[in-house]
């Protein structure tokens, strides 16, 4: 059997690999149009922020090694232009020479990536105007900021690339400024978890322009929607990545809703002899089985894997994502996995949502900080739907751990019976995971509610709001209307509470709220609310 790859970054070298592992009887032909093999996209800013990168490092392997450890032939430079999907026959192109040649399949599996999208800006084609997408790219940025030094640089778009290159240019003495025409960064997230990740770049010196538009680039200047004129020696196009599907439309191959290649749990599409994965490829969530398009490395490494191994008669299966993903910006470190509370909503469920403020460690630690998580769970239900997570430290080994539990259906009160590692350099003696499934349960099943900032404010007239900490917290800042009754007079003081008024207490990050909303209900106030996440959380939602 002949096995036809197009591409050889993640996915299409793992189909590969997973294929010859399995059978060595198997001829495997790869094509790839770059030079570079099976590298990592996800180090590309870091090889141009950090000098202790080399290009090895991102690319470690070469067509060479792949022909010497698994008998796989890599043509690197060679573009496959079309596809005749009855007769089995491609046409491709001989980058170097001009050559055009036929070449026949098997079995023909396209792993053709994603490709940045070029907003329709006069100017992109500008000297200093790059995309990062592949070695070759990085390698043009780094050169240029060799040569010429820039003093300013404006980073058109805010996910994780255009995250992750604030950062490292930062490092390199380059002014950054971020263009983002939604009215947050990091829009993937929802808007109160993306103002932590706002508040870092600004101590970092990036410069932030929200609600705006890039609409011409010249004169080492970005001009914006509004008029603004943004200094930029050099222009980082981060504007998010769309499905290579051309050929693949071509070749006859169906789409899914999302644009990207449709195909079921065995990485087969519409065409019998057919094969997709990786970045160009739909995926579907393990919460719902609803699809949708996230490209991520790691999830091309997977369905390459599974593709290889159906290929060549095994029985493994795609199991779907949660899209889990992570990014550092400066000293934060910030993570979701499944869905948002927005994404939540607009798939229909009914949701519960809390706000977690705990430490990473115990708190006697010296570096002991805290982190935010955001837990989102079904109300019908109590399956843990998603969660956000910022903070400085531990944020990885938590959100593992929720994607971990999500991904095997875990309800919002499974989360506390977790065994979970514990000594005091590494946790607490109740993990921020066990808390964040505490909370949500009690606000679930055991009649504590829980109220937004942002509903609260919306609602403000509805409810009586008692400020539980002290006078002297009290004074530093409180809720507007906020009645202040440190938590040890409450008792004491109940007379002065409307026992048939909604009623919303708070502290400074809610165990003290919840402290006092166990005592309200005993004491006979109908309806009580816990401020999520205290009033730390309000005032980062309530600018």
């Amino acid at each position: 059997m002949r096995i036809v790859i197009i591409g050889s970054v993640a996915a299409g070298t793992s189909v590969a690999a997973k294929a010859r592992r399995n059978s060595i009887e198997n001829e495997i032909v790869i094509y790839e149009k770059d030079s570079d093999i099976s590298y990592s996209v996800c180090g590309l800013p870091y090889y141009i922020g950090e000098d202790y990168i080399e290009r090895d490092n991102l690319v470690p392997r070469d067509s060479a090694w792949f022909k010497k450890r698994f008998d796989i032939e890599i043509k690197t430079g060679h573009e496959v232009k079309s596809v005749n999907s009855i007769n089995k026959k491609i046409e491709v192109l001989n980058i170097a020479s001009g050559e055009t040649v036929t070449d026949s399949y098997d079995i023909l599996v396209f792993a053709t990536g994603a490709k940045p999208i070029i907003p329709d800006i006069k100017g992109v084609k500008n000297e200093n105007v790059f995309a990062l997408r592949n070695v070759k790219s990085a390698e043009m940025i780094k050169d240029y900021i060799e040569e010429n030094e820039p003093k300013t640089a404006a980073i058109i778009g805010s996910g994780f690339i255009g995250l992750e290159m604030a950062e490292n240019l930062v490092k390199l003495g380059i002014k950054a400024s971020i263009v983002e025409e939604k009215n947050q960064v990091m829009a993937s997230l929802d808007s109160e978890m993306g103002s932590y990740v706002e508040k870092e770049l600004i101590k970092n010196g990036v410069t932030l322009f929200k609600d705006e538009r890039a609409e011409k680039i010249e004169n080492k200047k970005v001009l914006t929607s509004s008029g603004k004129e943004i200094a930029a020696d050099l222009v980082i196009l981060a504007t998010g990545v769309k499905p290579q599907t051309d050929i693949a439309v071509q070749a006859g191959v169906s789409l899914g809703t999302t644009g990207a290649i449709k195909v079921n749990e065995e990485m087969r599409t519409n065409i019998k002899e057919i094969f997709a994965a990786g970045d160009c490829v739909e995926s579907f969530s393990v919460i719902d089985g609803k699809s949708f398009y996230r490209p991520m490395g790691s999830t091309a490494n997977k369905m390459g894997r599974v593709a290889g191994d159906v290929i060549t008669g095994g029985n493994l299966k795609f199991r779907g994502v949660l899209g889990t993903g992570i990014v550092r910006v400066f000293d934060l470190t910030c993570g979701q996995t499944g869905y948002t509370e927005r994404e939540a909503i607009n798939a229909g469920y009914d949701v519960e949502v809390i706000h977690n403020i705990k430490p990473n460690q115990t708190e006697y630690f010296e570096g002991s900080s805290e982190m935010v998580i955001k837990g989102v769970a079904d109300r019908k239900t109590g399956r843990v739907l998603g969660v956000q997570i910022t903070g400085k430290k531990g944020v990885d080994k938590r959100l593992d751990v929720f994607a971990t539990a999500i991904t095997f259906g875990a309800k919002a009160e499974d989360l506390f019976h977790l065994d979970l590692a514990y000594a005091p350099p590494f946790s607490t003696t109740k993990d921020p995971v066990m808390y964040t499934g505490m909370i949500l349960e009690n606000a679930l099943n055991r009649g504590r509610k829980i109220v937004s900032a942002k509903e609260l404010m919306e609602k403000r007239d509805e409810f009586t709001v008692i400020d539980v900490r002290s006078s002297k917290d009290y004074e530093k800042g409180h809720i507007e209307g906020a009645v202040n009754i440190p938590l040890d007079k409450l008792k004491e003081r109940i007379d002065e509470i409307d026992k048939n008024r909604k009623t919303v207490v708070h502290c400074n990050k809610g165990v003290t709220g919840n402290a006092a909303q166990n005592l309200l209900i005993n004491l006979g106030v109908k309806e009580v609310y816990n401020l999520s996440g205290g009033y730390k959380e309000y005032k980062n939602e309530i600018k």
